[in-house]
């Protein structure tokens, strides 16, 4: 029965469209015998908008071809990300080459804070509310790459949780704080009144 259930998970996934979106095209050039020969490429990020995205790269002598040889690419590194509830479970430092990507969850009704093709794969993704920075190369190409292995680096709570031995509301993002019970003020101590001066005065005057 397990076997079943995962089967026909595995088709409603598969039987949900796939957006795809072109975040870059360019055109470049090989100096050939005869002189140059063009063609272009294409960077493509599918994804359902549910949990899964996948990102692709294609060159062909034509833009749709070109496009179209991206999105098979991207059909082939398509992975389902970890999520809890509208944002990523938590932080992570995604790297290739010499870019970085710095992604930050955030709580309901932030938006997606990112830019360019960043922006594309985490909405692609199905993310909702998360804080994106880059912090190297602003090369598209390694960008996108550095996004798909920060949220490729995500880890489930169940399995965090199994890990350190703890229930799963304790690691999710925001950490609940648990309920303190109000700290007890101590009572303030009575002052004490000093006689000194009054008695000091009945000591020079005796028959007052």
């Amino acid at each position: 029965m397990a076997i079943d259930a995962q089967q026909v998970r595995d088709r409603e996934i598969d039987a949900r469209e796939l957006k795809e979106r072109v975040v870059e095209i360019n055109r470049v050039a090989k100096v050939v015998k005869g002189g140059r020969r063009f063609s272009f490429t294409a960077l493509v990020v599918i994804g359902d908008e549910v949990d899964r995205v996948g990102v692709g790269y294609g060159k062909a002598r034509e833009v749709p071809l070109a496009i179209s040889k991206a999105v098979d690419d991207a059909k082939k590194n398509i992975f389902q990300v970890p999520k809890h509830g509208t944002t990523i479970t938590h932080e992570v430092l995604g790297r290739s080459d010499a870019a970085r990507v710095l992604l930050r969850p955030a709580s309901e009704g932030t938006g997606v804070i990112a830019g360019g093709g960043v922006r594309a794969v985490l909405e692609l993704a199905g993310i909702r509310d998360i804080l994106a920075k880059s912090l190297g190369n602003p090369n598209p190409i390694n960008l996108l790459k550095a996004t798909v292995n920060g949220l490729q680096s995500l880890r489930r709570p169940e399995e965090v949780a199994k890990t350190r031995g703890k229930v799963v509301s304790d690691v999710l993002f925001p950490a609940k704080q648990k309920d303190q019970e109000p700290a007890v003020e101590a009572a303030p101590e009575p002052e004490t009144v000093t006689e000194t001066e009054d008695s000091g005065e009945a000591a020079d005057n005796p028959d007052a």
